[in-house]
This record gives structure tokens, C-alpha cells and sequence, in this order.
């Protein structure tokens, strides 16, 4: 398998409820391996002309390269903001054992 073959799939939420709800959700469709979801940052941007600062949760989400589409299709409807971000970083290798596993949690039913 390619050393690229897997994502951090980035996103981030208003509240610890609605990243655990969209994270329940990738993994119970096999869409991520792992969901890794922060404390409370702050995030500072302009929304409609207005610059805004808010707390926020991070969710660090561990998919496939082939499943980003599938993915943020899932997540979006259930993702409380009216433009969630979606943001694909690249993992660019890691411990076999631990890539086998996520392999085999993102693998088709």
C-alpha cells in the first residue's frame, strides 16, 4: 500500500457535541479510522463582514485518501455550520502496525 495512502481529514466545531456526533458517525460507516477530537481553542475570522472570535473544537479525522469525498459527504449534513471546513492534510507514513489497523477499520463491509 502507498505511504500516502491515508488523511487527516481537518475539521472544525462550535461544540463537543456536534464534532462527537459527526465522528460517530465516520466510524460507524467504516469512513474513518479514528476520530481525534481537541479541547476548546479560540478561532478568530471574518464571517459577513464581521470580524469574529469564538470558541471552537478541532476534530483531527483518519481516513483514506479514496474516502475524502464519501467522507465530508457524511459529515456535511450532519455538521452544525452553515460552511463547515473540511480541510485534507496529508500523513505522510507512520508505524505499519498502526496504518493496518486503520486500514482494516476503513475497509469495505
Amino acid at each position: 500500500m502507498s505511504e500516502t495512502e491515508f488523511v487527516f481529514l481537518y475539521s472544525t466545531f462550535p461544540d463537543e457535541v456536534s464534532a462527537k456526533r459527526v465522528a460517530e458517525a465516520l466510524v460507524k460507516a467504516k469512513l474513518a479510522a479514528c476520530v481525534n477530537i481537541t479541547a476548546p481553542m479560540t478561532s478568530i475570522y471574518e464571517w459577513q463582514g464581521k470580524l469574529e472570535t469564538g470558541s471552537e473544537i478541532a476534530a483531527f479525522i483518519k481516513t483514506r485518501r479514496t474516502l475524502i469525498d464519501q467522507a465530508i459527504a457524511a459529515a456535511r449534513p450532519l455538521h452544525p455550520y452553515t460552511v463547515p471546513c473540511f480541510l485534507t492534510l496529508p500523513i505522510d507514513g507512520g508505524s505499519a502496525d498502526y496504518l493496518a489497523w486503520a486500514r482494516a477499520q476503513t475497509a469495505p463491509r
